[in-house]
């Protein structure tokens, strides 16, 4: 890898994309707006080149990055005509979010599916979600269905964004391994009824605890958010209802834990 020339041109491509990389770490509507999303780090940037996720600009620091297999795959992705930009070690730890800088990061295209172009046979069980209130959480609940061979995240409408750079962080490298899907209550009713999916959604007051219940095939774990629980618009999209025993005095757990935990219990019933 050889670094960029001392040109004009040169310095005004790291200037633009410097500051690229800051709008989308920061602006969700710019993140929203222009469909991209920001990766940082060797793990990650193997798993984009894996998945064959579509690279908008590729950036790194050649005395950063020491890691062989990157430095390899960034050579391939030069020759194979991805927009590269070559910072010094100080340029790329600005962008940073690390402890330690690696020297290699990516602005990608959002991978968003259609909802019509998937099937609830895909994997071993959808999520869907509405509302999260900490992006850490929904990192970790996208661990935990890769985890298990989850499909993904339906999403109904526009409040979740799967690729805030907080949620990319916790979901160390899942978020790359689960399609996410945007829709509406209206034509997520349809496209269960269309495919015969059973909506199960975690509740106090489910009429059975989360052990007790066989989650059969295609089933979609409606979470609601933590505080408030699930919304009368998914309890409408539900035809049975969990409960997790507490026998403490917490009356809720965070997301991430409480889908975990019914994540499990879909895995269970499927190796029975």
């Amino acid at each position: 890898m050889t670094g960029t020339r001392n040109s004009g041109r040169d310095r005004h491509c790291v200037k633009a994309a410097l500051a690229e990389v800051e709008k989308l770490h920061s602006d969700r509507n710019y993140r929203q707006a222009s469909g991209l999303f920001y990766v940082e780090g060797v793990r990650n940037f193997i798993n984009v080149v894996d998945r064959g996720l579509d690279i908008s600009t590729l950036l790194f620091s050649e005395k950063l990055l020491t890691a062989p297999l990157a430095r390899k795959l960034v050579r391939q992705s030069r020759r194979s005509g991805v927009p590269t930009v070559s910072l010094t070690p100080e340029q790329f730890r600005r962008i940073s979010h690390t402890p330690r800088a690696s020297g290699v990061s990516a602005i990608l295209r959002q991978p968003w599916v259609e909802l019509p172009k998937v099937s609830p046979q895909t994997g071993l069980c959808w999520v869907v979600l509405e509302s999260v209130r900490s992006p850490g959480n929904f990192g970790s609940l996208i661990r935990t269905s890769e985890a298990i061979g989850g499909a993904g995240f339906i999403l109904v409408g526009g409040r979740i964004d799967p690729f805030d750079p907080n949620v990319v962080r916790a979901s160390m490298g899942s978020i790359f391994r689960q399609a996410f899907v945007r829709t509406t209550f209206s034509q997520l009713h349809r496209w269960m009824r269309s495919n015969h999916c059973c909506g199960v959604g975690a509740s106090p007051d489910g009429a059975a605890e989360l052990h007790q219940f066989h989650y059969p095939r295609s089933t979609l774990l409606v979470l609601g958010e933590e505080r408030r629980g699930l919304t009368p618009q998914q309890r409408n999209l539900c035809q049975h209802f969990v409960r997790i025993p507490m026998v403490g005095k917490a009356d809720s757990l965070n997301l991430a834990v409480a889908g975990s935990l019914l994540l499990y219990e879909v895995y269970r019933t499927a190796k029975k």
